[in-house]
């Protein structure tokens, strides 16, 4: 079965859906949607993995270590759930060979939630963050798969670390630098993805209509960030037609034509047959 959907950036094996994480993948699944969940460290990467095992279609899983992992950092009771996890560390370093292994399971179509994140940065994790970033580009060009790049505050210098790295392609999950910034990535081949952000603040829209078609894909980053008219709630995969909808009302487009377009660069991007 082909879907009408993908959702490229999904986090359904976050804690924020223990309570009905398979209710939350049947409603994508009968709403024909299908989802790529993404892991940010090894946890919630082998959750990933092992959830994708569980349906025989329709999910499928990214590994990888997230940029604010490479260091001790906030905790976030949505991903690693209450009681106790408060106080994990929450500092990683890339173990090539645990996230190779794990990226060898045909489900696991991607690699990343990785990139460089400087929001909150400390003097010392620059240097942790751009090696992990670096080592995870080269298991994706040596597994032949692409990268699931988180970037915040950091554009120009994740720019750098790719181009001296030929043949890495991937997606910008959840773009929000500047048209110049969009530009560069897609001239390496890169793709961006945009999220429900987009059906109530504007800052994406110049983005959007100046992007080619072939080169968006939808996500919803869920649990977060849930679009309008869903604003406030927990987010979920099948929320990700209203992203579509929004991307075909931005640029201007029958909301078909556009819906198909995103599904093909989707199945593109994640080599999916």
């Amino acid at each position: 079965m082909t879907p009408k959907y993908i959702d490229i950036h999904a986090h359904v094996n976050f804690s924020a859906f223990d309570a009905d994480r398979d209710g939350v993948i049947k409603r994508a699944l009968e709403n024909e949607t299908w989802m790529m969940n993404v892991g940010t460290q090894k946890d919630t990467s082998q959750s990933a993995v092992d959830l994708a095992r569980k349906y025989p279609e329709g999910v499928y899983a990214a590994v990888g270590l997230h940029p604010i992992h490479t260091s001790k950092s906030y905790h976030d009771k949505d991903e690693l759930g209450p009681e106790g996890n408060e106080f994990t560390s929450r500092e990683e370093v890339f173990d090539y060979d645990f996230y190779k292994k794990l990226a060898s399971d045909p489900k696991v179509l991607a690699i990343g939630e990785c990139g460089l994140d400087y929001y909150r940065l400390e003097p010392e994790t620059a240097a942790k963050q751009k090696e992990s970033f670096i080592a995870q580009i080269e298991l994706a060009l040596e597994l032949g798969k692409p990268l699931m790049l988180h970037i915040r505050n950091a554009y120009g210098e994740a720019l750098e670390i790719l181009r001296a790295r030929p043949g890495a392609r991937g997606d910008v999950h959840f773009f929000a630098g500047t048209w110049d910034e969009a530009r560069e990535f897609l001239d390496l081949g890169f793709t961006l993805s945009f999220t429900g952000v987009i059906t109530f603040a504007r800052d994406y829209d110049e983005i959007i209509r100046n992007t080619p078609l072939d080169m968006i894909l939808s996500e919803t980053d869920c649990p977060y960030v849930a679009p309008a008219p869903f604003r406030g709630k927990r987010n979920e995969p099948s929320y990700v037609s209203e992203v579509v909808k929004k991307i075909a009302e931005i640029k201007n487009l029958d909301f078909e034509i556009c819906r198909t377009a995103l599904l093909q660069n989707a199945l593109s991007f994640a080599n999916i047959h």
